[in-house]
């Protein structure tokens, strides 16, 4: 009797091993999917997105002295 079980154990084992070695290659296929359809994604909002508007150059500040800003004496 052991034998036999022996031998249903090493086809379960095996039967398993093929059926994981199908869902990992099916696993790396639609992980390439997702990517390349990410990828076609940005691509596509790339080209019909218009481009951000740049943002008016800021003025230049210069130090102001406290004297400057001052009130004068009443």
């Amino acid at each position: 009797m052991t034998l036999a079980a022996a031998w249903l154990a090493l086809a379960a084992a095996l039967v398993a091993l093929l059926l994981q070695r199908r869902q990992a290659r099916k696993l790396a296929q639609i992980t390439e999917m997702y990517w390349q359809l990410k990828y076609d994604l940005g691509e596509v909002k790339a080209a019909v997105a218009p481009a951000e508007p740049e943002p008016p150059p800021m003025p230049a500040t210069a130090f102001v002295p406290l004297a400057a800003v001052k009130r004068p004496p009443s």
